[in-house]
């Protein structure tokens, strides 16, 4: 039997069209992407579309909307063998990480992409990484899904979905994934990596899960940070986890009132997370003796997260109503594929 996918639309440059009257681009309808798209009758399996009411423009997409789409894959999941979701660049990695985090016993892939032109462009990136998308959520071996995991595929490569970012909003190739190889690439064949593909023992059927809470408070450490600027953001009310943008391998400045202030907030039971400003690398608490006081305090290491699994993690896992301790491991843990620990 043919594959059948399911494309979700829910915005993005992708499914744009330049309004000349106002020089700026504004969506169209679905119906029309697929008709400048007749390139797809080639490929080898059944596809169906689903579009979103009123198109979402990524810097305006949360979590509500992670759930919103969470909901048409759940809806969806048995009648098709995999999912292309067609999404804007800017918040992508976010919500491709937090769908990774949210989906249970993901057994299909689940493949992320958009485009930095619109599809009507003579010069436009949006069909390649289209129709690529769609054959790589269709590729079967031995009657299964070759690919079980929630990917982002851009501009000849594939990434897992929770180590990518965004690094450039300009050139074609807009995404990267600093610690963590890609898992294919497009060239004269789709070149798959089997063999780091991710993989776990499933536990049952299908399942999303929706506890969200975003809580969650970015501190990106800078030299002169002005104290009375740390004081009010770590004071900043309902937050129950911070994330602190460290140098290095999670290196801080050792003035006696922030090491003060880090304490209280752990005392008051705050998830305090050291992430790295660096774009490679992991955190190592304790390496330098900058780091050691963060050891002391018992803070959480990111190891090697990407800024957007490190903050979707964050909100994912604050929505389980975990003790600190709880939280802790299950940070530290690489839960789907998203992180280094050594």
């Amino acid at each position: 039997m043919r594959p059948k996918i399911l494309i979700i639309y829910t915005g993005g440059t992708i499914g744009m069209a330049m309004d000349y009257h106002s020089q700026s681009l504004i969506p169209f309808d679905f119906d029309n992407l697929l008709k400048r798209l007749p390139e797809i009758s080639l490929i080898d399996c059944d596809f169906d579309y689903f579009s979103f009411e009123e198109p979402i423009d990524s810097s305006n997409m949360r979590p509500e909307i992670w759930l919103q789409i969470a909901e048409a894959l759940e809806t969806k999941y048995h009648e098709f063998d995999g999912f292309v979701i067609l999404h804007g660049t800017d918040t992508m990695s976010y919500t491709a990480s937090a769908l990774s985090f949210m989906t249970e016993n993901l057994e299909k892939p689940i493949i992320f992409t958009g485009s930095q032109l619109p599809i009507g462009e003579l010069r436009t990136d949006a069909k390649e990484n289209l129709i690529t998308s769609i054959l790589l959520a269709s590729l079967q071996k031995e009657g299964k899904p070759m690919i079980q995991e929630v990917c982002i595929y851009f501009e000849y490569k594939l990434f897992r979905a929770n180590r990518t970012t965004k690094i450039n909003a300009e050139n074609f190739d807009a995404f990267e994934s600093p610690n963590f190889p890609s898992i294919g690439i497009s060239g004269v064949h789709l070149d798959v990596k089997e063999k780091i593909l991710f993989n776990y023992q499933k536990t049952g059927d299908f399942r999303i899960n929706k506890q969200l809470d975003s809580s969650v408070g970015v501190l990106k450490i800078f030299p002169g940070i002005p104290q009375t600027f740390v004081e009010n953001l770590l004071h900043s009310p309902n937050i129950k986890a911070f994330i602190i943008e460290a140098y290095g391998t999670g290196n801080i400045f050792t003035d006696q009132w922030f090491i003060d202030l880090l304490q209280q907030k752990a005392k008051e039971g705050i998830h305090l997370i050291i992430n790295t400003q660096c774009a490679g690398g992991m955190v190592e608490i304790g390496r330098y003796s900058t780091s050691t006081p963060l050891a002391k305090i018992g803070v959480i290491s990111s190891f090697d997260l990407t800024m957007e699994a490190a903050i979707t993690k964050a909100i994912y896992l604050l929505g389980q109503n975990l003790t600190h301790a709880e939280f802790k491991t299950q940070y530290e843990t690489s839960l789907k594929g998203e992180m280094s620990t050594t």
